[in-house]
């Protein structure tokens, strides 16, 4: 299996010249979290709870909320070093 540098090396060039390298990277872990918060959402449909095959089962919904907050915290991260930058773009 290749690295995520080799796997996603177009996405990776693309943003880190749009945002720079730090915040490029994050946007392209946001996408792969959004991507895995799909998938975890479509296997939900088909994998129930015993107790109540209305909602998805206990694992599939840790995993979910899991990947929520990682991407909550990469979206933190992204705001504060948008922030740093215009700050640092306002000294000058």
């Amino acid at each position: 299996m290749a690295s995520a540098f080799q796997e996603h090396k177009d996405e990776l060039e693309h943003f880190e010249q749009m945002f720079g390298r730090e915040r490029g990277r994050l946007a392209v872990s946001l996408d792969r979290l959004t991507n895995a918060l799909v998938l975890v959402g479509q296997h939900g449909v088909y994998c129930t709870s015993q107790r109540n095959p209305a909602v998805p089962a206990m694992d599939l919904r840790i995993i979910n909320q899991e990947l929520v907050h990682a991407k909550e915290l990469v979206q933190s991260v992204m705001e504060e070093l948008r922030r740093a930058k215009l700050e640092g773009e306002i000294k000058k």
